[in-house]
């Protein structure tokens, strides 16, 4: 039995010592065009009527740091409209394994978002499924950058990711 206690000792010490000489992990090149969303951004916005409620102004505050290690940019948002207020906490990274920006938001709706994302020149386009009842439709939200410190965004739904219509748009500013 000590025997055995030794070995093990060894093998877990082997272990240690290959993982401390191994390099930590960096992000590929395309975490850094995440930058631009990194700070504190005021949006301001207009919901339009639908089925969802009446719409009407919405805004929301949002600070996004870069988490140790710069592989996720985590946000934290304040949201008010005529169809309620929260906060909601995201995370945006990118997968190298789907090539694709990643984006998950989890809010005080209860609700979660989990989008892909792509960048083409000035434009971020995030795609995904949203659950509405027992129905299942597909949501895109593009932000065009307008500088360094602004964009503009629509939001978009759709239930066959043909017809488009557009159910929230506005702009950012990065304070």
């Amino acid at each position: 039995m000590r025997r055995a206690g030794m070995i093990l000792a060894m093998a877990l010490g082997l272990t240690t010592l290959a993982a401390a000489q191994m390099d930590a992990p960096k992000p590929a090149p395309e975490f850094k065009k995440l930058d631009v969303f990194a700070g504190s951004w005021t949006l301001d916005g207009t919901i339009k009527p639908s089925s969802m409620g009446p719409g009407g102004a919405m805004t929301e505050t949002e600070k996004c740091e870069w988490m140790e290690g710069g592989f996720y940019l985590v946000c934290h948002s304040d949201y008010k409209s005529t169809m309620g207020s929260g906060v909601g906490i995201s995370f945006l990274g990118y997968s190298t394994d789907d090539k694709a920006y990643t984006y998950r938001e989890f809010n005080s709706f209860g609700e979660f978002d989990d989008s892909r994302g792509m960048i083409d020149g000035d434009t971020w386009t995030w795609t995904s499924d949203e659950k509405m009842g027992n129905m299942t439709m597909k949501g895109k939200f593009t932000m065009k950058m307008t500088s360094a410190t602004s964009y503009t965004f629509t939001f978009d739904m759709s239930q066959d990711g043909t017809k488009w219509n557009t159910i929230m748009e506005g702009k950012a500013a990065k304070k």
